[in-house]
């Protein structure tokens, strides 16, 4: 979870002339910052940490996630639709309600619901900044439970007033209850001035525990359903967004997230395969068909979530790409037989790892996705966990499949959810692991 995560509805209103109009907004699109949770910029930034700690904890972090995408049965998928906040990887910094209020959130593409802690709070993990106050804000409003709104809201319920309440919960007892409301969502545009989204939908908890971090508030969902940002932006943004994430060498710099015009990936190099419609709609779904290391292509057969397509996961907050156990252990052999260097033991869950004090060229990597084949480069296949320790940034799960944030760096990876499609643009910038 995480803050890291799904944006910000458009409907026309009047807004002051130091902000970006909606109708402005959808004509010349717009960026915000993305702050991975590692960066100085980031309130969850440990100045005690070495590179190499953030790295293996982004990694365990990954393990910890499977278990929020991967459901006990079909029945219970839809129930699981959100994700444990402090382990989603990058942040937005928001703000909430008129007058404006800032808060720091998950940004993650693999929840939906937009949601903050809120007074009155009956029970609330430690927070360090103040509690948003419904009360002081001009535009908030909350919804009856016979109303749109709360059904494009899963797990919501009425009060014995009426009114409707959302609970989620998480894998390792987490969870968040409180009303389903709608207010003003304000996004400090790092292309102009900031953009104001009117009538938001967004949880407002006043019931909060579990393994949330003290130095956020919430979650941004940017996920395919139907409460997330993305899609209450909509046709404002023609329902396109776009990040490239830093690699972990320049972790003190800032990603961005593009929406609208900014978020168009075209060009020399660009490549695009569908998204495929699955349940549920929260994730992005994609079909991975083979994946190559050097001139050996060793197709992609599992059926994780039931078909051929639609066989894989795309997030932003998960680091590691996890594939099948049977699968992985061919695409390992491979890549092992194409390496000349002592191998070593490293972290729990990555099983190939090297010693990175023996210079070793990493094989060409090839991720074929129906329509589009998109070339890694070593950063996205090896990362350093040590000094001395490089491993493999692929590891296996039982019968499941995502594709996490290590092999989307230094790429331009967008989101165009009206055309149903997710395009790849490698940068030109070559980094190395």
């Amino acid at each position: 979870m995480a803050a890291i995560v799904s944006l910000f509805a458009f409907v026309f209103a009047i807004v002051g002339l130091s902000n970006l109009s909606i109708i402005q907004a959808q004509k010349d699109g717009f960026s915000v910052e993305l702050i991975h949770r590692d960066s100085p910029k980031s309130p969850l930034y440990n100045h005690l940490d070495t590179t190499y700690n953030r790295v293996t904890n982004a990694l365990r972090r990954s393990f910890n996630r499977v278990h929020r995408f991967k459901p006990t049965s079909v029945t219970t998928m839809e129930a699981e639709v959100d994700i444990i906040a402090d382990s989603g990887e990058y942040l937005m910094n928001i703000a909430i309600g008129s007058p404006a209020f800032d808060i720091f959130a998950i940004a993650d593409t693999g929840s939906d619901l937009i949601w903050t802690q809120c007074k009155p709070c009956s029970q609330c993990f430690p927070q360090n900044g103040p509690l948003f106050d419904p009360t002081a804000s001009s535009t908030y409003k909350k919804f009856s439970c016979r109303t749109s709104q709360c059904g494009d809201v899963e797990g919501t319920s009425c009060s014995r007033n009426g009114s409707c309440q959302y609970s989620v919960s998480y894998g390792d007892g987490s969870y968040s209850n409180g009303e389903v409301a709608s207010d003003t969502l304000t996004l400090d545009s790092t292309t102009g001035s900031p953009v104001v989204v009117p009538n938001v939908i967004m949880g407002c908890g006043h019931d909060n525990d579990g393994s949330f971090d003290e130095n956020t508030s919430g979650i941004i969902g940017l996920g395919g359903g139907d409460s997330s940002l993305i899609s209450q932006l909509g046709t404002t943004v023609d329902g396109k967004f776009s990040y490239c994430l830093l690699p972990f060498s320049e972790a003190g710099n800032s990603s961005k997230m593009n929406f609208g015009s900014d978020a168009i990936v075209s060009g020399n190099g660009a490549v695009s395969t569908p998204l495929t419609k699955q349940s549920p709609q929260t994730f992005y779904f994609l079909t991975l068909e083979a994946i190559s290391v050097g001139t050996n292509r060793i197709k992609f057969t599992d059926k994780p979530f039931g078909t051929d397509q639609g066989n894989i996961i795309i997030d932003s907050g998960t680091t590691l790409t996890l594939l099948p156990d049977e699968f992985y252990s061919e695409l390992e052999s491979a890549v092992s037989s194409m390496i000349n260097a002592p191998k070593v033991n490293g972290p729990e869950g990555l099983n190939l790892c090297y010693d990175a004090t023996t210079e070793f060229a990493v094989p060409d990597i090839t991720v074929h996705f129906s329509g589009a084949d998109v070339k890694l480069q070593p950063l996205n296949t090896f990362v350093l966990v040590s000094e001395t320790v490089a491993c493999f940034t692929f590891s296996p799960v039982p019968n499941f499949a995502i594709y996490g944030n290590l092999a989307q760096m230094n790429f331009l990876v967008g989101y165009d959810t009206i055309k149903q499609t997710v395009s790849f643009k490698p940068s030109l910038k070559i980094i190395e692991f």
